[in-house]
């Protein structure tokens, strides 16, 4: 079953990766495991606490900064300290023309797991994204969210789960609950 939060921005951002070319790239991800279906060429995860991403890019033991083609983050950066630090960390691991996709909620109940400190909309990604490094010109942002779902999220049984006779996916993009972009490294 998936969470009702998640069924659109699922949906279209699988399409936009699979567009990037995923299946032909090194792929890492910051926490999670959201990427690991996504067929690509390779897949490595770097979990907190194990790999801070706030701290600085993932190294080899050299101190060489390794280099993915995409780096995936879904649902943690509105986690994290220092997200702008984070986005430069991200865009020092990338190799040119590598992509950064990620997913943040924005109206969710409070998520101290370990902390909560952000909310963004398509916007405020995009404006994280520019302020990190990436050309204006490459990052795209979206989000979704109707009113149902923002009352929905507000139940006890949370997070609510996606039932498709009865749920409309219908956006309503003065009420997101979700938001991701892609950016993509000059």
């Amino acid at each position: 079953m998936t969470s009702l939060n998640r069924v659109m921005m699922n949906r279209r951002s699988r399409r936009i990766l699979r567009d990037a070319g995923i299946e032909n790239m090194d792929v890492a991800e910051i926490s999670g495991h959201w990427g690991k279906n996504l067929n690509s060429k390779s897949y490595v995860q770097y979990r907190y606490p194990g790999h801070d991403i706030c701290k600085g890019p993932v190294k080899y033991a050299d101190g060489e900064v390794l280099k993915y083609d995409m780096i995936l983050a879904n649902q943690v950066w509105q986690h994290l300290d220092r997200p702008y630090a984070a986005v430069q960390n991200v865009l020092e691991m990338l190799r040119p023309g590598g992509y950064f996709w990620l997913a943040v909620p924005f109206f969710m109940p409070h998520n101290p797991s370990p902390v909560d400190c952000s909310r963004w909309s398509a916007r405020g990604l995009q404006n994280l994204l520019i302020e990190g490094g990436f050309p204006e010109n490459d990052v795209k942002a979206a989000q979704w969210g109707n009113r149902e779902a923002m009352k929905r999220n507000l139940e006890e049984d949370w997070p609510p789960v996606y039932d498709e006779d009865k749920d409309s996916l219908e956006n309503d993009p003065n009420c997101p609950v979700v938001a991701w972009a892609l950016a993509r490294k000059a």
